[in-house]
């Protein structure tokens, strides 16, 4: 029951079967790919993370912490690239890993894949909701109330609470994100593709404006919280580069996968690895890393220049605009993820259920946007940002171990190949994201439950859930599994 492997050619006939209650319509292409994979990964990495990683984990080393993750996740991207286009399918890592290493550990990856693409797009919305204040209050000159941006566990810069009560512009952004996805694939995707042209040039926007304004004694001391502090960082700026992968949960909808996946994948994190690194040595050489702990740090670095309150607006108007577009991404992956699992039975058949007219999984777009819309709302952004690179890491490890896997099993496919053989990318990608998981460990500074880094706490009761509705129900439902059973009572020819 444990090692079922759900055969490639019936996995690649569902996905062709255009006629099917169960397929999805395909109508991307490479440059709406690339724009998915930019509108994903460029947003939160910026205009969010950089600020607390920067202020409690790294200084200005954070420019060392980018490196290192741009180093894991490009390493992890050509695994990608390659098993995405070979297995074009809805479901991303769930699937490929179905294909290859069996039923349970296909769960295990889809339901890792929860804690990246939900709690996710729950943590982008936070950030979304600092910088919507921020233009609320430069054009409109209204406060939000402290008690509608933060949730009860929230503290300020310096750690004093806040005494909120619910992220009120969090919870809204993510219901109308849901609306729009449940509309349609193509109409996310012009959306998108508009939203990121804007967005990229809010960024060269901020690098001009601020590179005059670096003061270089910010940089020191340039490790404030030693190697440990900066490897921590590297783990929770992590979630930086979550966004090439989601390019692959679109494979079901791409006119040519083989050729347009790679391209989606590798360009748009080469692209904003680049932007990243000078991004965040600008940041921290304009405002000291000890002020940067605020959900907008971007807007607040430019807001302490004087004169440049408008550029300030200007920036806050893209970063909305940019985590936008990541909402988007990642609440489709995760949609998609589900869909994939509910039509291999291991979920119940609602997540799987597609709307007549619009081709898309609507009741799971409902469903999931309840949920994630609730988290953002009362859950700190530190916790939901910290479970998300656990759960992305885990599933970089399996879908590398997965690559070579699946080419010896099935040499006949064609797609992108990593080069230099099936083992040596796949080895190193694999070992980088297994290190980069054991971070929590290195800092001190993080918080424990019983001498256990949180993270690490909340993964494995993550993981001890899903295992529990696995072994409750999945096992039980999969159509492989069914399948098998079929074959076994069929009288031998």
């Amino acid at each position: 029951m444990l090692q079922r492997v759900k055969p490639l050619e019936r996995i690649l006939a569902e996905g062709a079967d255009d006629t099917s209650p169960h397929s999805l319509k395909k109508t991307l292409g490479a440059a709406s790919l690339t724009a998915m994979g930019i509108g994903a990964i460029i947003g939160t990495g910026i205009f969010v993370l950089t600020g607390v990683a920067s202020a409690k984990y790294t200084g200005p080393s954070l420019t060392v912490s980018f490196i290192i993750a741009g180093i894991v996740s490009a390493f992890a991207a050509l695994c990608y690239s390659e098993v995405a286009s070979r297995i074009p399918i809805a479901g991303s890592a769930y699937t490929f890993a179905y294909a290859s290493l069996g039923e349970l550990i296909a769960w295990i990856i889809g339901w890792d894949l929860v804690l990246e693409y939900a709690l996710g797009a729950a943590t982008v919305s936070i950030g979304w909701s600092g910088y919507f204040s921020t233009v609320v209050s430069h054009v409109f000159g209204f406060a939000i109330p402290t008690e509608f941006l933060h949730n009860h566990w929230d503290t300020g810069p310096s750690g004093e609470p806040l005494h909120g009560i619910l992220n009120l512009p969090a919870f809204c952004i993510i219901l109308l994100i849901g609306a729009l996805l449940y509309r349609g694939t193509k109409e996310s995707a012009m959306v998108n593709n508009v939203i990121v042209t804007i967005k990229v040039c809010i960024v060269v926007f901020f690098i001009a404006i601020g590179v005059g304004h670096v003061n270089t004694g910010n940089w020191v001391p340039y490790f404030p919280f030693g190697w440990g502090g900066t490897l921590f960082g590297a783990f929770f700026v992590f979630f930086a580069y979550i966004g090439f992968d989601a390019v692959s949960t679109a494979a079901e909808e791409t006119k040519n996968p083989q050729r347009d996946l790679p391209i989606g994948i590798l360009g748009s994190l080469a692209l904003c690895t680049v932007l990243y690194i000078i991004v965040a040595a600008i940041l921290t050489g304009i405002v000291s890393y000890t002020r940067l702990n605020v959900p907008q740090p971007v807007a607040y670095a430019i807001d302490q220049i004087p004169g440049l309150g408008w550029a300030s607006l200007v920036i806050a108007l893209g970063a909305i605009a940019g985590l936008t577009t990541v909402l988007l991404v990642m609440m489709f992956g995760q949609i998609r993820v589900f869909f994939a699992m509910s039509r291999d039975g291991l979920l119940p058949p609602v997540f799987s259920q597609i709307h007549p007219k619009f081709r898309t999984p609507g009741l799971s777009t409902i469903l999931f946007t309840i949920f994630i819309a609730l988290v953002a709302a009362f859950t700190p952004i530190s916790i939901v940002g910290s479970l998300t690179n656990m759960g992305t890491l885990a599933a970089f490890v399996l879908v590398s171990i997965s690559l070579p896997i699946l080419r010896k099993r099935y040499p006949d496919t064609r797609g992108f190949s990593v080069p230099f053989g099936p083992y040596l990318i796949p080895s190193i990608s694999a070992i980088l994201a297994s290190l980069l998981l054991l971070a929590p460990f290195v800092d001190a500074g993080v918080g424990r439950v019983m001498g256990i880094p949180l993270p690490w706490f909340g993964f494995v009761v993550w993981l001890v859930f899903g295992l529990l509705i696995y072994f409750g129900y999945s096992r039980s439902h999969s159509t492989v599994g069914i399948n098998e059973a079929k074959d076994a009572l069929q009288p031998p020819a």
